[in-house]
């Protein structure tokens, strides 16, 4: 086998596959990744550490199943992330070889969650956040200034 023929582990391209004594050198297969890593480089959190604790806490499925972070993804399996009060869920379309910008995450996963369950969660943040209704609390700096005109004159 010629040093251009990197097929053996479905690595396309050009690092040799022999060492000078003529073993096998350690040529990862870009087409798994770890869970925790996976998760950092398609944005889902802003470190790895964020997503090994993630992790650690039962909150990520790979297929339904409760994973460790050394837990190894390929393309087809489908993550899962507990976003209380659902579980969103993607499939993996792609593995990237590092961290990717927000613009290529589209082409490496795809959102399965359901529009029923998206309501859900967007329900339980506006219930959560406090809404200021216009005339409670306080005025906003064009109230106070509408105010301020209404009353000089």
């Amino acid at each position: 086998m010629r040093s251009g023929d990197c097929y053996a582990r479905g690595v396309a391209s050009r690092v040799p596959t022999y060492a000078s004594q003529g073993e096998w050198l350690n040529v990862p297969d870009l087409r798994i990744m770890r869970i925790d890593k996976f998760l950092w480089c398609i944005r889902l959190f802003k470190t790895r550490s964020l997503a090994t604790d993630a992790i650690k806490r039962e909150q990520v499925r790979i297929n339904d199943r409760v994973v460790k972070p050394s837990a190894e993804v390929k393309v087809g399996d489908m993550i899962a992330l507990r976003e209380p009060p659902i579980w969103r869920s993607w499939e993996i379309l792609a593995i990237p070889s590092s961290r990717v910008g927000a613009k290529l995450v589209p082409d490496l996963i795809r959102e399965t969650t359901s529009f029923e369950d998206l309501e859900k969660r967007e329900l339980a943040r506006l219930a959560r956040t406090d809404h200021r209704t216009p005339g409670d609390g306080r005025p906003t700096k064009r109230d106070r200034r509408d105010m301020e005109r209404f009353t000089s004159d």
